[in-house]
């Protein structure tokens, strides 16, 4: 009963740290990462002392890192890679080497650190923090700016070159040797083997065993299967002597072109967030804030030091490579100058692996926290100093030709209607994505071609959500049940109120119904129903001209008293006493149709 006991407090008191300083750091615009940070400084053995053991969370904490580079390998593919390769691996390969390269000849020349300590230091602190920098330019909305565009590439650089990063700690150490006492091919024999098992399992398994699991339709069996892919894979890497989270990223970049991708991400989504979070309040407990009261000059020094050192080489590099304005790299600069969470992850392993003494990774670590407290007050004096710019910033080399990283329309539903709006957009190269639940038809779809269709059900606003609805300028709803169709109509309408909608109506009364909710409805009968009336006009003996004239004078008609009945559409008298007159009104106007036509004759 006391260590349940214990548990139950330590659980109450994370939670209860991340309600409090999160909502407050998020209103004082600081970010969501730096309350997580300073919640794990209160509560931990520096201030109020709740918690007393920050090491009993790092295990757990940890599997914030695994989840997020799963993420991160979701969201990448080798074709988003190599359209992307000039800005990744050119800029983001020159900021990672030449930041390490100078923040380690400060290590070793400027504070006397052995060569292996200063290789992990300058490559611990070269990488800046995904989630911290990502978050901001989403808040501040300069994720499709110049600077933002930029900043995503060398981020993306960052978190691959974070695999072989951590991989190598041990290596420099000595401690390579694989734990079982072999040597020689062995150990290597192992990985290779592993990740063969990783290769195939996610081609020829991971598959079929979601495709099972979607046809149940039972949610929490997909969420314990997507959970059960990333720690069983992660474990898997930890079994050979190797990073859980390289096993973490492979699993997500073997998945990123399958039709479950958004299905996976809207699943672990949650737990990423929560355990990243767990994560940032256990480093910020592992902050010796007692060092800011023993030397402050010397945390702030170090502080000061790293941005100074980051910022003019990202400021450099933006401009070189990146192709930005002077004021576009600087905003550059000011997002990337921070230490990021792999350095925490890389530093603690360090640590453990003796090539850093507790109080340089007690200095480090409270430096990169400063860091990230600093940055959105440069952010935001770099935001006064510089004035935005009127006319749009030109999108850089590599970005212009990324297509379905954000769909400009988003489709819900495969059916007849969906396949032939998608076949329509596909011809004229517009980005789409398109979601459907229908198992086999997904298969069939993409077993034509490589199309963006994927498994998910709209009607969950976490699948809306990481199709990228947000960023999309259209939305069609092509579903063939009506009632499924008003649902996902108001769920749209309710979190995405700017965007257009257009959506398929069975008949009149649904068409209605979804006016009612600023929807365009188009109705799914009525322009082959016109088009058939037209061929029965032909065959009547109508001119081409007076037939075509005649459907286009009761398609106008119509539309018309559509929008009449849309004002009354909740009274049904008065909805059949508007047909009827409009039936009678267009009564009339054939009857002068016919009697101008034998004028004229």
């Amino acid at each position: 009963m006391p260590h349940e006991a214990s548990l139950l407090q330590a659980i109450v008191v994370f939670l209860a740290a991340a309600v409090v300083a999160v909502p407050l750091a998020k209103y004082l615009k600081l970010g969501a990462v730096l309350g997580y940070l300073f919640a794990g400084v209160v509560i931990g053995p520096s201030v109020l002392r709740l918690i007393e053991n920050p090491e009993s969370v790092a295990h757990i904490s940890e599997l914030g890192v695994v989840l997020l580079l799963f993420i991160i390998g979701l969201e990448l593919s080798p074709r988003r890679l190599w359209v992307m390769r000039k800005s990744v691996f050119g800029a983001g390969l020159a900021q990672v080497l030449l930041t390490a390269m100078v923040i380690g000849a400060v290590a070793a020349l400027g504070f006397g650190l052995s060569v292996q300590a200063a290789v992990v230091l300058g490559l611990g602190l070269a990488l800046s923090s995904t989630a911290f920098g990502l978050q901001t330019l989403a808040e501040r909305k300069e994720l499709k700016s110049a600077h933002g565009r930029q900043a995503f590439a060398i981020l993306l650089f960052q978190d691959i070159a974070a695999i072989p990063l951590i991989a190598l700690v041990p290596l420099l150490s000595g401690a390579g040797a694989d734990a079982s006492g072999d040597t020689g091919l062995v150990p290597v024999l192992k990985v290779l083997g592993s990740i063969a098992i990783l290769v195939v399992g996610g081609r020829y398994l991971l598959r079929p065993v979601f495709r099972i699991v979607a046809k149940t339709g039972i949610q929490e069996v997909s969420t314990a299967t997507a959970l059960l892919v990333v720690i069983g894979t992660a474990w898997l890497m930890d079994l050979v002597g190797i990073s859980m989270a390289l096993g973490a990223f492979l699993a997500g970049l073997l998945l990123a072109d399958s039709e479950y991708r958004h299905e996976l991400e809207s699943q672990i989504q949650p737990f990423k967030g929560l355990l990243l979070g767990l994560f940032f309040i256990s480093v910020g407990m592992t902050a010796d804030i007692g060092l800011l009261l023993v030397a402050p000059g010397l945390v702030l020094a170090l502080t000061a030091l790293l941005i100074a050192l980051k910022l003019p080489l990202l400021w450099l590099i933006g401009r070189l490579l990146g192709g930005l304005d002077a004021a576009s790299a600087l905003r550059l600069g000011v997002v990337l100058a921070t230490g990021g969470e792999f350095a925490f992850l890389v530093f603690n392993m360090a640590q453990d692996q003796q090539l850093l003494s507790t109080v340089t990774h007690s200095y480090l670590v409270l430096a990169i926290t400063l860091s990230m407290a600093v940055a959105p007050l440069l952010m935001m004096l770099v935001g006064r100093l510089l004035k935005p710019k009127s006319e749009p910033a030109e999108i850089p080399e590599g970005f212009q030709d990324i297509e379905g990283d954000e769909p400009r329309v988003v489709i819900a539903g495969m059916g007849r209607m969906g396949q032939m709006v998608a076949r329509v957009l596909h011809a004229q190269r517009v980005p789409f994505l398109a979601l459907d639940t229908a198992v086999d038809s997904i298969e069939l779809s993409r077993s034509m071609g490589h199309r963006p269709i994927f498994y998910g059900d709209p009607l969950r606003p976490d699948i809306l959500l990481a199709a990228g609805v947000p960023a999309a300028k259209l939305f069609i709803i092509a579903t063939d049940d009506p009632e499924t169709s008003i649902s996902i109509a108001q769920l749209v309408r309710r979190l995405y109120p700017d965007i257009r909608v257009i959506a398929r109506a069975r008949n009149r009364q649904d068409a209605l119904r979804l006016a009612g909710l600023g929807v365009e409805a188009i109705r799914e009968t009525f322009h082959s129903s016109l088009e058939m009336s037209r061929q029965s006009l032909l065959g009547l003996g109508l001119s081409a001209d007076q037939a075509d004239a005649r459907i286009k004078r009761f398609q106008r008609h119509d539309e018309e008293i559509l929008k009449a009945q849309q004002l009354v559409h909740d009274d049904k008298a008065a909805v059949i006493q508007t047909a009827l007159d409009a039936r009678a009104e267009l009564e009339t106007l054939f009857e002068s149709d016919v009697l101008d036509g034998s004028k004229k004759g």
